[in-house]
């Protein structure tokens, strides 16, 4: 298993600040970006090998590759996305097709969290056989941006997308996932489906894809954290509230 980050977003709602950096390399605590919080949860989840998906101002990023792999011990590889600024993010998990071949803990890399996230869904893994765990917040009040998920009574997802009333949600995915293996050709094909039927489609409209198909996903209540989507200034300065905190 490896660690997955989409880093590719131009975060162009975060302007002046995202004017020549990708939204990843947003400063949450000092000179500590969104980035380098993904890699350090994914790290002491003892995750060394980790792919990055890149795409605007990709060589901002793949030009800290020696310092980022020294600082959290890690092995980090680039898959470079040519569509990231006019394609949303289904295409950037099916690019790293290959690299979720043999199971990956998925984070988004405008998404500010605790590592205690990715020591929650490995652990779910231990009493379920799904193919795929969503980190699901389901104490959060809910509005129209976030994306919402439907479970039934035993936390499989039924319907996830963000094109949904807040009062029919059980929770929001938070952007950190588990993909395993045995599910990752099926997830493959879910994902060319999504992006070839309409390229600005979510990867969580595969993960909808997936299930209608069959596939087991599996959510994964986290309790009360602190967390933060960065996609705008007012989320920016909650992700600089709380960073510090971890």
């Amino acid at each position: 298993m490896i660690g997955l980050v989409l880093a590719a977003g131009a975060g162009r709602r975060l302007r002046p600040y995202t004017d020549h950096v990708p939204k990843a390399l947003m400063e949450v605590d000092g000179a500590t970006t969104i980035l380098d919080i993904a890699l350090r949860n994914l790290a002491a989840a003892e995750l060394r090998d980790i792919t990055v998906v890149v795409g605007y101002a990709a060589h901002t990023v793949t030009e800290r590759q020696e310092r980022l792999e020294k600082e959290y011990g890690v092995r980090l590889t680039f898959i470079h996305n040519d569509k990231a600024e006019i394609w949303n993010n289904a295409y950037s998990l099916w690019l790293a097709r290959d690299a979720f071949a043999n199971g990956a803990l998925v984070v988004n890399g405008d998404t500010v969290h605790p590592a205690s996230v990715q020591r929650t869904l490995l652990a779910a893994r231990e009493s379920d056989d799904a193919g795929i765990y969503v980190a699901l917040d389901d104490v959060k009040s809910l509005a129209d941006e976030e994306m919402k998920v439907v479970t039934d009574a035993t936390g499989r997802l039924r319907k996830i997308t963000k094109l949904m009333d807040p009062a029919d949600a059980t929770g929001e995915h938070i952007g950190v996932t588990l993909i395993e293996a045995h599910a990752a050709p099926a997830l493959t094909d879910a994902l060319e489906a999504t992006w070839r039927r309409d390229p600005n489609l979510f990867y969580e409209d595969g993960y909808q894809e997936f299930s209608d198909r069959g596939g087991k996903v599996q959510t994964v209540s986290l309790g009360k954290i602190d967390w933060v989507e960065v996609d705008n200034h007012d989320d920016l300065v909650r992700a600089r509230e709380i960073a510090c905190t971890y």
